[in-house]
């Protein structure tokens, strides 16, 4: 009881507001101003006139005194009997402005000295008045001084607002000054900050979740390795192509680990000042050190440690290597400290300093690799939490109809889907709103108001029937989904397959595959006798793909068994070719033979089954977008779907 009443005793703290200096500086500037417009004497001013009205005071006789001052401005006092007039006392300021007993009553401007003192001598001898003239001369001090200093003032308050904004940009620490730009500009998360990504969030990557939550077992527990013998690992890098969840790995980490955590990018070292780079990496590594045991993660490291020496060809990349060779002494240098682990990440391990990835910097090399059918489920299954979707809907159908995405990849599907679903004024997010989001995000946005004629489109529509003809007809060609003749992003038609996921590729594959991608132009020459622009994409797929043939994976017997791949990178800093000038006649010859022999096997399956094309061709002019189950129509079951279904049933 004692304590409810000392809880109701206790009034609640009012929060006084914050004293704001600015209205100090506001109350100066205004103080001086008054004095540089008052002259510093009284803050009365006299009313204003002209010479004429002033003639005319004089005249008469109201007039008892007047005084120039600096030969500019003539001051006039009237007399006792004029002050009570009523064309003096008219608009006269009253109160505080009201002018005092000697105060001037007017005030004008005289113009040339000289005149008007003549004019005055005429008009007192003429009126026998007793008004004198006298002159004075004021000077205004306050004014002079402040006239002297504000344009000093404005200058310094110009280069100190420009100082601080240039620090604040650069990344000083506190205060926000530009002399602690060489400050680390990275990102700390501790116990303090709430980071809610946890290993849950993180679908697949199971050999790389394993790596990364060693590392986080190591700081909970350094024990149970320690007592072993076992030393923690100083640097962990992890490689793979973007969007494969690098950097979801490390905020996991953040979220696990329950030490300090330093993020930043490598761009963050880079700057324009010399040595700033080196100076950041210096101030980074000391504030891990000072709050051991830390982690830092360094996003896209390959911003700083590109191989030294390779792209110098001018000298501008000296601050990138100065920043570089801090990094390296920190990792593993003269008084490291071994409680300091460096998490990095990139999609560009191949040109990396070979310093940076020997063993006692980056011990590990954890590889990031794109999902595979079982991994995109599970992926599924975490982005498709917070929708709301339709029971029936299948993972396992959506993980088969995304191969080759990464995981960035599927966020975006499932996000597509449902905008397109609130697009459509749906409830729930249904099957087919994630088809037609793979479809958008494959072949790019629909098009269905694009000006074609009806002849492109009929060249069009047999294009397309060319392909979904000729894969049908292939062993391994990958199995057709569906062709559409109705523009998409940069293409006028498309063909979706759904690809065998292979670890391996053999040269019969890909010459299927190289056979199943000219079947449009071929389809063109054998229909119309003649071939279009419309086939680029296909001649480009196909000539990389024969060269890869060629020149990578040794697949050609008249070259042999070489291959000209830099799996380190360095090659792209040469200017010659690895091969001679006869050696590069030869490939190009392979090259070309190989894509002209599958050009005309597409031409002699499409003339062997030409009634059959025309009537596929046919259809899509007609429904625009056909599927499988159109093709089994026409053509019946594919020749090879029984040995398919064997090895499908097989693998389960």
């Amino acid at each position: 009881m004692a304590e409810d009443k000392n809880k109701k005793d206790k009034k609640p703290e009012i929060k006084k507001p914050k004293f704001n200096a600015t209205w100090i500086y506001i109350a100066i500037t205004v103080i001086f101003l008054g004095i540089f417009f008052t002259g510093g004497n009284s803050w009365t001013q006299p009313k204003k006139t002209t010479q004429s009205e002033f003639k005319s005071f004089l005249q008469n006789g109201d007039v008892k005194k007047v005084l120039v001052v600096n030969a500019r401005v003539a001051k006039v006092f009237l007399t006792e009997e004029a002050k009570s007039k009523e064309v003096h006392n008219k608009n006269k300021p009253t109160g505080l402005l009201a002018p005092g007993p000697n105060d001037p009553d007017y005030e004008f401007q005289i113009g040339d000295q000289q005149n008007f003192e003549n004019s005055f001598q005429q008009i007192k001898e003429a009126n026998n008045l007793s008004t004198t003239l006298d002159n004075d001369t004021e000077s205004n001090v306050w004014g002079d001084i402040l006239v002297t200093l504000l344009p000093f003032a404005i200058i310094i308050a110009i280069w100190i607002f420009i100082m601080r904004r240039m620090s604040s940009g650069a990344g000083g620490g506190a205060g926000g000054q530009i002399f602690n730009i060489g400050k680390s500009k990275a990102k700390l998360f501790d116990e303090k900050t709430d980071v809610k990504t946890t290993f849950k969030d993180v679908a697949g990557l199971e050999g790389a979740k394993e790596e990364v939550q060693e590392i986080v077992d190591f700081l909970k527990n350094p024990s149970k390795y320690t007592a072993l013998g076992g030393k923690i690992p100083k640097g962990a890098l992890l490689v793979g192509l973007p969007g494969t969840g690098k950097t979801l790995l490390a905020k996991a980490v953040a979220g696990e680990a329950k030490v300090p955590f330093f993020s930043l990018s490598g761009s963050d070292f880079v700057e324009m000042f010399v040595g700033v780079g080196a100076s950041r990496v210096r101030d980074l590594f000391k504030q891990a050190k000072e709050k051991s045991p830390a982690i830092i993660f360094i996003d896209e490291i390959d911003a700083i440690g590109r191989a030294r020496g390779k792209s110098n060809f001018s000298g501008s990349n000296d601050e990138r290597e100065n920043t570089l060779n801090q990094l390296l002494t920190e990792m593993d240098g003269f008084g490291t400290n071994t409680n300091v682990i460096v998490l990095a990440a990139t999609n560009r391990a191949d040109v990396l300093d070979k310093a940076l990835m020997r063993a006692g910097r980056f011990d590990r090399q954890i590889y990031v690799d794109l999902p595979d059918i079982r991994e995109r489920k599970e992926i599924f299954e975490v982005h498709l939490r917070p929708l709301k979707k339709d029971d029936s809907l299948d993972t396992d159908f959506l993980a088969k109809q995304t191969p080759g995405f990464s995981g960035a990849d599927i966020a975006n599907v499932c996000n597509e889907a449902a905008l397109i679903a609130a697009r459509q004024e749906k409830k729930e997010v249904t099957r087919q709103d994630f088809l037609d989001a793979v479809d958008r995000i494959v072949g790019g946005l629909e098009k269905k108001n694009k000006i074609i004629t009806p002849d492109e489109k009929k060249a069009i529509a047999f294009h397309e029937a060319g392909h979904a003809t000729v894969s049908w007809m292939l062993e391994h060609a990958a199995p057709l989904v569906k062709v559409t003749i109705v523009p998409r992003g940069q293409s006028l038609g498309a063909a979706w397959y759904l690809p065998e996921e292979r670890l391996i590729v053999r040269p019969e594959q890909m010459l299927d595959e190289m056979c199943a991608t000219m079947g449009g132009r071929a389809a063109e020459k054998v229909i119309f006798n003649k071939i279009s622009t419309g086939a680029l994409s296909d001649l480009e797929k196909v000539t990389k793909q024969a060269r890869a043939m060629v020149t990578i994976y040794g697949l050609n017997d008249k070259v042999g068994n070489l291959t000209y791949y830099d799996s380190s990178g360095q090659s792209e800093y040469n200017f010659s070719k690895p091969y001679s000038e006869k050696t590069a006649e030869l490939i190009d010859k392979e090259i070309s033979a190989m894509i002209e022999e599958q050009y005309q096997r597409a031409i002699s399956l499409l003339e062997a089954n030409k009634d059959k094309l025309t009537l596929l061709a046919n259809q899509l002019l007609e429904k625009e977008v056909i599927f499988k189950d159109n093709l089994q129509e026409i053509f019946g079951d594919r020749p090879f779907g029984k040995k398919e279904e064997e090895e499908k049933i097989a693998t389960e």
